[in-house]
């Protein structure tokens, strides 16, 4: 999807009408703190144009994207972190808007 959609709660902070704590922004990206706080470092770094996960992995947009997440995870996690995204409900994703996830601020445990 290209335009926004309704009920995105993304394409709501970026247009400013929902509040987020903002850790990057600039004028195709933003990077926000997690609602979720299940360790002590949570942001989600997306496109501010609404699109897919699909569509994000896919377009050009994918090299800056990961650039600003490894930027940041090594600011805000200098001992490590991860980066994930999550496809479809299987895959647990809970917002249509692309974006990935940068986790860390603690020892994240072993796989099991």
């Amino acid at each position: 999807m290209s335009s926004e959609p309704t009920n995105c709660v993304f394409c709501e902070i970026v247009a400013g009408r929902e509040p987020a704590r903002i850790r990057y922004l600039d004028n195709d990206l933003i990077a926000i703190v997690n609602r979720l706080t299940w360790v002590p470092v949570m942001l989600l770094v997306m496109p501010r144009r609404h699109m897919s996960q699909l569509e994000m992995w896919s377009s050009g947009i994918m090299t800056r994207l990961g650039d600003v997440a490894a930027t940041l995870g090594c600011m805000y996690c200098p001992n490590g972190f991860r980066i994930l995204s999550n496809f479809g409900y299987d895959g647990l994703q809970s917002q249509s808007h692309g974006h990935v996830h940068v986790i860390g601020g603690q020892f994240l445990g072993h796989y099991a």
